[in-house]
């Protein structure tokens, strides 16, 4: 079997991808990328005042700093996304009762989804965000009620995860990146990471 052509540009570097989340792993290796999962200290303080696209970059590139093992020869990938809803950050739940108000909130409406992507190797550091609006449709409380007790979804910007029961049957639009609303904007992905590589091989020269 043939690599496909991005396995070929990265062939001589190993990729880390720090994330605990399953869905970038998943995306990641759809996108054909061999790669090893690592993890960092990183303490994810969120400052509101910035325009979403430098708050989501402000993240990615601390995650990516927090990380000192870099060797020669690797690429670190970090990765943060956010829901942004009329001018106002919305971060993960912390129980129930925030899930259930942050679902209310987006019904009905639309809302922007950004992901800051941080690329990094010992000497170039590189960053980029991709947006995406979605919009729901009105939710009742039983669906609401149902999709929380039955997905726990605690651990995700916005309270849902668009490959879900919820994104199913309430995503009535949306403009841009289906893929960046699931947590990775593989298709930014793709071609920064070939301008990336030709950048490290430019640098070495």
């Amino acid at each position: 079997m043939s690599n496909s052509p991005l396995q070929n540009i990265l062939s001589e570097f190993q990729v880390l991808l720090c994330s605990n989340s399953p869905r970038r792993k998943q995306l990641l290796t759809g996108m054909g990328v061999d790669f090893i999962l690592v993890n960092n200290d990183f303490d994810e303080k969120v400052n509101t005042n910035l325009p979403p696209q430098d708050l989501v970059i402000n993240l990615s590139e601390g995650k990516s700093l927090a990380y000192n093992k870099l060797a020669k020869k690797e690429i670190l990938i970090t990765v943060d996304t956010i829901v942004w809803h009329n001018e106002k950050y919305i971060g993960k739940p912390k129980d129930r009762e925030e899930a259930k108000f942050i679902l209310n909130t987006l019904s009905g409406d639309w809302h922007e989804v950004y992901s800051g992507v941080t690329l990094r190797n010992l000497n170039i550091i590189h960053s980029f965000f991709d947006v995406t609006r979605v919009k729901f449709k009105l939710f009742s409380t039983q669906e609401i009620d149902y999709y929380i007790d039955t997905y726990l979804p605690f651990d995700k910007a916005g309270s849902y995860g668009a490959q879900e029961w919820l994104g199913y049957i309430g995503i009535e639009k949306i403009e841009g990146s289906f893929f960046n609303v699931m947590g990775l904007p593989t298709n930014k992905l793709y071609k920064e990471l070939f301008s990336f590589v030709n950048k490290i091989k430019l640098s070495n020269q």
